[in-house]
């Protein structure tokens, strides 16, 4: 399908090389890493060394210095032939490094910002909590200050790459329990796992994105040295947030790249399947169908690539953002539901790809914020915009 928005020469050479090393070296493994809920860390070492892992980090540190369409052009074919190595990437480039970017010390950009664009350091964000997942600010683990270190306690759920990754930024209470700030009273700390305290806790046995690791991180007196506090105490929720509205960029085109997938795997299938002597794409339930999944796959694409746009001018992009995410995830859910009826019985066994998408599609209507949450930051917005 032609790209909507034009794209320039150099955007293409990204998408072109996106899409042939997905192709070649994640598209063949995607169905046993599902089943074996499994991620070889080699391929993440493999796309830094393209420069997946560094795409939105400037050149001066070791990163490409990429406009944001470029990113999510790569980004969407990850994507396309594996959504649990697209979480991995879209972590990495939209959160942790971008906290580091935006907010970090010159010591800290030398330290963790220049290896993790080159790919030799995985990054993580670790801010949800079991009792504080969409009210984030209700979180509980708590930073006290002791010499020269903070000392973290308690527990960090939902960690996308927690039990490899090298650098996770996480979000610790430095107010005290008899003073609460509600947002105002959280930091951000740089944390890494060889720190005394840092426990990898239990492994989510997910319904989609099997491949991608999803785990509790237990702080039981993690020590963490005073100079990885990240910029200003008690800014760290603000930095979060900030970061938040890249995030939902990259999982808007994550959920574009699943439903592409989606998408082609229903129309080949609807040419090859036979049903009272004709191919099923001749019937026109079937064909209203995939011209209702093409159209929303899109609109949800021009949509995000104009946000993009947007954010490269130095514009907010909270509202749009949000906008992009919301559409984007709604119709990955739909596209692959689409695609599991178009295939029938088959779209229900493992034996065909549509299950599988069908699986990673669901969880970009829930993490980075849920459908619900980015309605009302869209509400919001709307007045704050008027």
């Amino acid at each position: 399908m032609s790209q909507l928005i034009p794209l320039t020469e150099e955007q293409r050479e990204v998408q072109t090389l996106a899409r042939d090393f997905a192709t070649a070296e994640i598209a063949p493994h995607a169905a046993r890493w599902d089943r074996e809920a499994c991620f070889p860390v080699g391929v993440a070492r493999r796309m830094g060394e393209l420069g997946f892992l560094g795409m939105l980090i400037p050149e001066r540190y070791d990163g490409l210095g990429l406009d944001t369409t470029s990113y999510l052009l790569a980004l969407e074919e990850i994507a396309a032939a594996d959504a649990s190595a697209a979480v991995l990437m879209s972590v990495h480039n939209s959160l942790p490094t971008q906290m580091l970017l935006a907010f970090g010390n010159d010591e800290q950009k030398e330290r963790f910002l220049r290896p993790m664009a080159r790919g030799e350091l995985i990054g993580a964000f670790a801010l949800s909590e079991p009792d504080a997942g969409s009210d984030a600010s209700a979180l509980r683990c708590q930073a006290t200050r002791d010499g020269d270190d903070w000392v973290l306690n308690g527990t960090k759920s939902w960690v996308s790459s927690g039990s490899f990754a090298d650098v996770i930024m996480v979000m610790a209470r430095t107010d005290t329990p008899d003073a609460r700030r509600r947002s105002k009273g959280i930091s951000a700390f740089i944390v890494t796992p060889d720190l005394p305290g840092f426990h990898v806790g239990k492994k989510e046995d997910k319904m989609g994105l099997r491949a991608s690791p999803t785990v509790q991180l237990n702080f039981d007196g993690l020590r963490v040295p005073a100079e990885n506090l990240l910029g200003e105490e008690g800014q760290g929720f603000v930095y979060a947030m900030r970061s938040l509205d890249n995030g939902r960029m990259g999982i808007a085109a994550q959920a574009l790249g699943i439903g592409r997938a989606a998408l082609d795997a229903a129309l080949d299938y609807a040419a090859e399947r036979k049903q009272f002597g004709q191919p099923i794409r001749e019937f026109q339930a079937i064909q209203f169908k995939l011209a209702d999944m093409a159209s929303r796959l899109a609109s949800a694409r021009a949509m995000l690539h104009l946000t993009a746009a947007a954010k490269d001018r130095g514009e907010s992009t909270t509202l749009y953002g949000s906008m992009s995410k919301l559409l984007a995830s709604e119709t990955a859910m739909y596209v692959t539901t689409e695609a599991v009826q178009i295939f029938g019985g088959y779209g229900y066994v493992k034996d065909y790809p549509v299950e599988k998408y069908f699986r990673d599609a669901k969880i970009t209507e829930i993490y980075e914020g849920t459908s619900e949450i980015q309605r009302i930051v869209i509400a919001r917005e709307l007045y704050a915009n008027r």
